[in-house]
């Protein structure tokens, strides 16, 4: 006689990391102050528009000339290899913050963008995302991803350019403005 076997129920991704996630200097692909660093910034909400506290950021990005990184010590920061890796914890205020590199393209034509895995409450996977930058207007309106999206969820997106050259991006999780979010399945 068999028997029939019932799925372990799901359990979310999060907020259980202070034990092995997170490592000394996670969020500085670059150090700050690094020629050529610039600071990714933004902060998470949820579909209240609240802003979520003990999230989880991983970025992943090409260098500055489009090159896919392929060195190890990502979790071992020299303070000189650019691995175009790195994870950042969200603070009390819902604030992250990187210090990495504007990405190059890949190829040519191709808008650079920032791979974002995002770690949180209440979620029973990770959620994917990217970050492209704002400036190249023709590469993101030939982006397969960006042009099949409709005009006001392709901005969510598109970070924007603080005055001192970095980048701020903001994650909602639900609701009004809702960042696009990818399914690899």
């Amino acid at each position: 006689m068999a028997t029939k076997l019932v799925p372990t129920p799901g359990q979310t991704v999060g907020p259980f990391y202070g034990y092995a996630l997170p490592f000394e200097k996670d969020n500085e692909l670059l150090p700050p102050g690094f020629p050529g660093s610039i600071r990714l910034q933004g902060t998470v909400y949820d579909g209240a528009g609240h802003t979520i506290p003990d999230a989880i950021l991983e970025i992943w990005q090409p260098d500055a000339e489009g090159k896919v990184v392929q060195r190890t010590g990502s979790l071992v920061r020299d303070g000189y290899t650019f691995t175009g890796w790195g994870r950042g914890a969200v603070g009390n205020t819902g604030v992250y913050t990187f210090t990495t590199v504007n990405p190059g393209p890949t190829k040519p034509g191709a808008a650079p963008f920032i791979s974002v895995a995002l770690f949180a409450r209440g979620l029973t996977n990770r959620l994917f995302t990217r970050i492209y930058l704002p400036e190249d207007t023709e590469a993101l309106a030939n982006d397969p991803l960006l042009s099949s999206l409709d005009p006001e969820r392709r901005k969510t997106l598109i970070a924007r350019r603080d005055a001192d050259g970095g980048l701020t991006f903001d994650i909602r999780l639900q609701g009004e403005g809702e960042t696009v979010f990818l399914d690899f399945q």
